[in-house]
């Protein structure tokens, strides 16, 4: 199924990528992906190391004529995020990722591609490899850990790159030139409650919502897709009154806007009728609201063995207004830049079973006092209904810097090889470019990278042409580095 993505131009950007793919490489699980890179710096006979949290940074010289430019660092993080549709047999710890091409797409089949950003990371690859491609001094840095913590970027001490130019590849749509992104912070809801038992003349019900988009909740977070936590606390809500809720798991990751929730209930024999009237209406009513954004949605319920134990209906309640209250999706534009989110918060997943719930967010901003007004909206809702809320693994942004040398090397010349102006932007997905300007503040800094679609999702796929495109840029832009 592979040979057909190595068989693609670019030639050598499409074979490292289709061998970085048979490599494992979930986020804090990257043992294998660090081994492997190590190993391709060493067999080119490059000085190859990892710094202390295990990012590895390759280092090549300048090609003959190119040693009186300043040096660059090209970044690029090992890690993807593991999702796969619920009918999809795949295991991601022993499995590599199956591909294939569909039209001018290459895509996964039923995982997520691994495009993001294992393209930025083949293209790295490549340039490490060649020997007829001009550059100056490359720093290659691979961080890990960028889609659940950027504990990589963190991690990175100061002094350890060389470079006055760092080069980020992990930008989504080939027309534009990356020169802000958000920062972010984890949020963490979560209560203890008594176990009540199951009334023994009851039925149970599991609910399943499936078949959503889901997606990057950065870059997609403004396209209104749906959220299966709230839909599933609406349904919840909706028939509360005729059943008891058991247990439930919605979503997975906190970056990625969740596809798939379900949800066991106790329903009183007596209630029965009620209850599945109130589910009806509910389903309905979801599915037409969604009905041109979200068209294969599927939400059923069917019987299931009963479970021994259920929430009170207090704690329910406050469950269920807690989630209802909670914001999710975009809560600010930016008032500076166009068509820019500032702030959102995405409610990634829901857990309720053995005594316990816990509710994971993850809320972006390029302003950090607007990031702060989002934590404390949460946490004043959660807070009043009996929660603990915590925060963890909170990053900075990337502030603009329209100055910028580089910036200017790249506006000038994707206009000179396309015919048009790129489109120079602040994104509100979280780069590492910003916790990296913490140890190298007076590092040059620009993202940019090849059109892929549907990031964290089962979706994703990475246009080919765009690649090709992307790929011609970065070998030009190689050439144009500023001199020392």
């Amino acid at each position: 199924m592979n040979e057909a993505i190595r068989n693609l131009e670019p030639n050598r950007l499409w074979n490292n990528f289709a061998d970085l793919n048979a490599v494992p490489r979930a986020s804090r699980k990257e043992e294998e992906v660090i081994e492997f890179m190590k190993n391709f710096g060493k067999n080119l006979g490059l000085e190859t190391f990892e710094d202390d949290v295990r990012n590895v940074i390759i280092r090549k010289p300048a090609t003959p004529g190119m040693e009186n430019r300043k040096g660059i660092v090209m970044q690029s993080h090992l890690d993807m995020v593991h999702q796969k549709n619920n009918d999809t047999d795949f295991d991601f710890a022993t499995q590599g990722i199956e591909m294939y091409v569909d039209g001018d797409w290459v895509r996964a089949n039923g995982t997520t591609l691994g495009a993001d950003n294992g393209l930025g990371v083949a293209t790295i690859m490549a340039i490490l490899e060649s020997n007829d491609i001009s550059h100056p001094t490359i720093d290659a840095l691979f961080t890990i850990d960028e889609e659940t913590g950027m504990t990589g970027a963190i991690g990175l001490k100061g002094g350890i790159l060389q470079g006055e130019i760092l080069l980020n590849l992990d930008t989504e749509e080939d027309d534009e030139i990356g020169v802000g992104c958000a920062g972010g912070v984890d949020v963490t809801a979560s209560k203890k409650y008594t176990p009540m038992t199951s009334a023994a003349n009851a039925n149970a019900y599991k609910i399943t919502i499936k078949g959503l988009q889901g997606g990057h909740s950065g870059m997609e977070i403004q396209l209104g897709l749906g959220n299966a936590n709230k839909m599933m606390n609406r349904i919840l809500t909706e028939v509360k009154g005729n059943c008891s809720l058991s247990n439930l798991l919605g979503g997975s990751l906190r970056n990625a806007i969740p596809r798939e929730s379900n949800a066991v209930v106790v329903v009183d024999s007596n209630n029965e009728t009620d209850f599945l009237a109130g589910f009806e209406i509910m389903k309905n009513e979801i599915k037409n609201e969604f009905y041109h954004i979200e068209s294969d949605i599927i939400i059923t319920t069917e019987k299931v063995a009963l479970p021994e134990t259920v929430l009170s209906a207090e704690d329910q309640d406050k469950f269920y207004k807690a989630v209802y209250a909670a914001h999710n999706g975009v809560f600010r534009m930016s008032p500076d830049i166009k068509d820019l989110v500032e702030t959102s918060n995405n409610i990634a997943k829901i857990t309720v079973n053995n005594g316990s719930i816990t509710i994971e967010c993850l809320t972006r901003s390029s302003v950090d006092s607007s990031k702060d007004n989002m934590v404390n909206t949460l946490t004043a809702v959660f807070e009043l209904a009996g929660f603990t809320v915590s925060l963890s693994g909170d990053y900075p942004g990337w502030a603009p810097n329209m100055d910028s040398a580089i910036l200017k090397v790249l506006d000038a010349l994707y206009e000179k090889m396309n015919g048009e102006k790129a489109n120079v932007a602040a994104c509100h997905a979280g780069l590492e470019c910003g916790i990296l300007g913490t140890n190298y503040p007076g590092m040059d800094m620009i993202s940019f990278g090849p059109t892929i679609k549907g990031a964290h999702s089962p979706d994703e796929r990475a246009c080919i042409s765009s690649t090709q495109k992307f790929w011609k840029f970065v070998v030009e832009i190689l050439k144009e580095i500023p001199v020392k």
